[in-house]
């Protein structure tokens, strides 16, 4: 992660905050999908809501299904 995003303690609170959000919607992904997420400076102050909307929003640009739609 970038340092523009802070401190190692923002950063590391970042990818925590990331990764909990992810843990929930990896799930409806396919086996083969590959995504890379990067942090943006903004990051730092979103919540942890603002930051599962966002990936929500960028997972149905690419056509990756929701976590409750895994057909």
């Amino acid at each position: 992660m970038s340092k523009a995003v802070g401190n190692a303690v923002a950063r590391h609170r970042v990818s925590r905050r990331l990764r909990a959000v992810c843990a929930h919607d990896v799930d409806g992904w396919g086996v083969g999908d590959l995504v890379v997420i990067r942090a943006l400076p903004a990051a730092a102050a979103a919540t942890s809501d603002q930051l599962a909307t966002d990936l929500d929003q960028a997972a149905a640009r690419l056509g990756l299904a929701p976590a409750g739609d895994a057909s």
